[in-house]
C-alpha cells in the first residue's frame, strides 16, 4: 500500500462491509428501505465515511475539516434547487475540497437502477454548476466559523467530487437483463448486461464524462459480508482503492495551493 493512504485501508473497507450488513442485519436501517429493497445512504455506510476522514487526516488535515454527520452541516447549496445534503464534505481554510455520495442497494435492481442513475447524474450536474458560479467560493461564505485565519481568498480551488456504490451481489444483480428497443438499438454494452454490469457501466461513465473525478462500485454477499467483509471489484478503475487514491491526491494538491 502506498503511503498515499492509510495502511489499514483494506481492512477499514471490510470492517465497513461487514457493519453494512450487520446493521442491516440487526434492523437498524433507514426508513427508506421499507420492504422493497434499500437504495440508502445513511447509517449503514458510516464505516465507509469514516474511511473518508481518515484518509483525509492521513494527508494532513485536521479532523474537524470533515464533515460526517448532521443533516445539517452535511448541506451546501445547489444551483438547480436551494441545497442538497451529501454524506461527506471536506473544507479546509474555507476552501471545499470534496465531497461524497454514497448509496447502497440491496435487492428490487429493477424498480431502482433508472433512479439512481438520474440522481447521480442530477446531482453532479447541479453541483458543478454551482461551483461554475462561485456558490464554494471563500468570498459566498455565510459564516467565517471555516476561517481559521485570513488566507487568500482568490484562490479558486477545483472540489473533488466522489460516488460511491454497495450493491449486493445476487442472483438478481448479476443475471443479464433484457432491454426494450422498441424504435432505436441500445448501445451494445448493455445487451444482456447484468444490474452489476450497468452499474459498472455507469460508474466508469460518471468519469469519463467528468460528472465525478472518481466513482466506485463494490458488490458484496450479505452472509459472507457479516462474517469476513467479503467485497468484489469488477473493475480496478472503479474499486475503492482507487477512489480513495484519487481523493488523496486530490488534497494534497489543494492543501499546497491553499498553503502556499
Amino acid at each position: 500500500m502506498s503511503d498515499l493512504l492509510p495502511k489499514t485501508l483494506e481492512e477499514d473497507i471490510k470492517e465497513s462491509i461487514k457493519v453494512f450488513w450487520q446493521t442491516r442485519s440487526n434492523g437498524k436501517t433507514s426508513s427508506q428501505e421499507g420492504s422493497r429493497g434499500a437504495v440508502i445512504g445513511g447509517k449503514n455506510l458510516d464505516g465507509f465515511t469514516q474511511i473518508i476522514k481518515n484518509v483525509a487526516v492521513h494527508c494532513g488535515l485536521p479532523e474537524s475539516s470533515v464533515v460526517i454527520t448532521g443533516r445539517k452541516t452535511l448541506t451546501i447549496p445547489g444551483y438547480f434547487r436551494p441545497t442538497k445534503s451529501w454524506d461527506a464534505i471536506v473544507f479546509h481554510e474555507g476552501h471545499l475540497l470534496a465531497v461524497f455520495e454514497l448509496k447502497s442497494q440491496v435487492g428490487s435492481f429493477g424498480n431502482n437502477f433508472n433512479n439512481r442513475s438520474e440522481e447521480s447524474i442530477g446531482s453532479a450536474s447541479d453541483f458543478w454548476t454551482a461551483h461554475r458560479e462561485k456558490a464554494f467560493n471563500v468570498k459566498n461564505l455565510a459564516s467565517k466559523k471555516l476561517l481559521k485565519e485570513k488566507k487568500d481568498s482568490d484562490i479558486t480551488i477545483q472540489p473533488f467530487l466522489g460516488y460511491l456504490m454497495l450493491l449486493e451481489e445476487s442472483d438478481g444483480s448479476t443475471t443479464s437483463v433484457r432491454v426494450d428497443e422498441e424504435y432505436y438499438k441500445v448501445f451494445p454494452e448493455f445487451e444482456d448486461a447484468s444490474y452489476a454490469t450497468r452499474y459498472s457501466i455507469l460508474m466508469q461513465r460518471l468519469i469519463t464524462e467528468k460528472l465525478y473525478n472518481s466513482a466506485c462500485l463494490i458488490l458484496s454477499k450479505e452472509d459472507d459480508g457479516i462474517k469476513d467483509g467479503y467485497y468484489k471489484v469488477v473493475n480496478k478503475s472503479i474499486s475503492p482503492k482507487s477512489l480513495f487514491s484519487s481523493f488523496a491526491g486530490h488534497l494534497l494538491s489543494a492543501i499546497e495551493m491553499i498553503e502556499k
